[in-house]
């Protein structure tokens, strides 16, 4: 089948986008009318339908996606040069419920995974050391070094510690941020086992830390204070690490219902196509898997910014609408307070692909939430309380984005991108191309490519490819990140170092 040359995603839309590079003075036929280009426009990229003075609208998606930043021809390519975003500060919603039928088959589908004690399901058995603070680093990681060599990781699918560089000097917010998502990668049920490890003299006081766990498993999850230890504090850890590694090694996974997967939606390293292939791909997973009772969440806050309205008509009640109203201005109000702009989102790498504003990166971004109800709305750090599609609040960046969703509880995120990319966080990160060239070139980073949608694959033939290649992943199949050991958190700060 002939790749087509152009998509035009919505009737009301004035642009396509194009499916190839495409060349100056090459003649397009939308609608029955005639188009020539006037420039060489890269694939991914915007052409321009009608005339279209300063000041009006660009469509896409259905939706304005900025505005013409001066007199435009039909034909010219349409990029961040010439189009402007609309965005601004903070504004005032009103609540206009949307709901949509799915009609989607419940199915009886399910993975294998390790039931914990309080219930929740992992996906992966694996030993974890967690600093309270990042001054014992350097321990926590030469106690994975020992357990590894020792063990030879029998009956375990990993052994890893967090390291990162927070637990002291923070206050108030950054402090609580800090400790709640340590209390939910310490509590996270892809851990078999867990060593909480602290120094002593922490702001991140290891015994009040532990307070914050509240009823948990007190044979998987102990705490060594170093500098308690009279002596060799490794050999201390080493004694923990072996009583708990007896006891997770003896795992064994059984078989439980979809509806216990929890999944978190990011992309990352976006270009034209993300919204066109993966993310809608995502989207009807979302979908699918909300229908057998599952949950997925969404985060990247700035990310919904210019399609946040159709997320908040999305919402069950009028209480989860004010949330996720709070949620988006909050967000706002924060990058307002540091004297920045609401619409300066999309990077150099989304600009090459396609991405021309924030309203065009958002409009792609939010699809991959499908079109089922938002059910619950978290707060940064918080862990899942219902099932369903929830919203997260988290920043954009990759690092700090996926690991709010890791430890909200998912137990894998899928995570597309068009311009590709190696991260994971501390959960299985499924990386699925928008564009069939990125997975030919990255195939050591790349677990599924979506790129086949603009190739003549239908979306319901993926699809079921996709839920399948997603419960491999649930019942041990590595993804690349892990099979590359790229594994790695990072936590949100806003406030004073001290």
């Amino acid at each position: 089948m002939k790749q087509a040359a152009f998509l035009k995603i919505n009737p009301a839309d004035s642009v396509v986008v194009c499916l190839r590079p495409m060349t100056k003075g090459e003649t397009i036929e939308v609608d029955g009318k005639q188009i020539t280009l006037l420039q060489d426009t890269p694939a991914g990229h915007k052409v321009l339908l009608n005339d279209t003075p300063e000041g009006k609208d660009i469509i896409k998606y259905g939706y304005p996606i900025g505005h013409a930043r001066q007199d435009l021809k039909a034909g010219e390519w349409v990029n961040e040069n010439n189009l402007k975003t609309n965005l601004a500060g903070t504004l005032e919603y009103q609540y206009k419920p949307v709901s949509e039928e799915l009609n989607i088959p419940v199915e009886n589908r399910t993975f294998m995974g390790y039931v914990r004690k309080n219930g929740e399901v992992g996906i992966r058995n694996e030993i974890w050391v967690v600093p309270t603070v990042g001054c014992v680093n350097g321990i926590a990681e030469r106690l994975v070094e020992l357990l590894k060599e020792e063990t030879k990781m029998e009956g375990i699918d990993a052994i890893h510690s967090w390291h990162h560089n927070f637990g002291c000097s923070q206050l108030s917010g950054d402090h609580e941020n800090t400790r709640k998502i340590l209390r939910d990668i310490v509590l996270h049920p892809n851990a078999g086992g867990v060593l909480v490890l602290g120094l002593g003299c922490e702001n991140n006081q290891p015994d009040d830390f532990m307070a914050t766990l509240g009823d948990y498993d007190k044979d998987r999850i102990k705490l060594l204070v170093t500098q308690k230890v009279e002596g060799d504090e490794l050999e201390e850890g080493m004694k923990i690490l072996r009583s708990i590694y007896n006891i997770a090694k003896n795992d064994v996974r059984k078989e439980v219902p979809i509806s216990k997967l929890r999944v978190g939606l990011k992309c990352g390293g976006s270009d034209g196509f993300s919204g066109i292939t993966a993310n809608p791909l995502v989207g009807e997973f979302s979908d699918y898997l909300v229908a057998q009772g599952g949950t997925s969440i969404l985060t990247e806050v700035p990310e919904m910014f210019g399609a946040e309205t159709i997320l908040m008509n999305r919402c069950k009640t009028p209480e989860l609408f004010d949330q996720t109203v709070s949620l988006i201005n909050n967000f706002k109000e924060y990058f307002l307070s540091h004297g920045e702009p609401v619409g300066e989102n999309p990077s150099p790498g989304n600009k090459a692909g396609g991405i021309s504003t924030l309203e065009d990166k958002a409009l792609g971004c939010t699809q991959k939430c499908g079109r089922a109800p938002v059910s619950g709305v978290l707060e940064y750090g918080d862990r899942l309380q219902v099932n369903g599609l929830n919203l997260l609040s988290a920043p954009g960046n990759d690092l700090v984005a996926a690991t709010a969703l890791a430890s909200a509880g998912c137990q894998i995120v899928l995570f597309t991108t068009g311009r590709g990319t190696p991260f994971g966080t501390f959960i299985p990160t499924m990386k699925i191309s928008t564009n069939s060239g990125l997975y030919q070139r990255k195939p050591n980073w790349i677990d599924f490519n979506a790129g086949s949608l603009t190739e003549g694959t239908e979306m319901g033939d993926l699809l079921k490819q996709f839920i399948d290649k997603i419960i491999a992943v649930a019942n041990g199949e590595p993804t690349r990140n892990e099979i590359n050991g790229y594994r790695e958190i990072s936590i949100f700060k806003n406030g004073v170092t001290l």
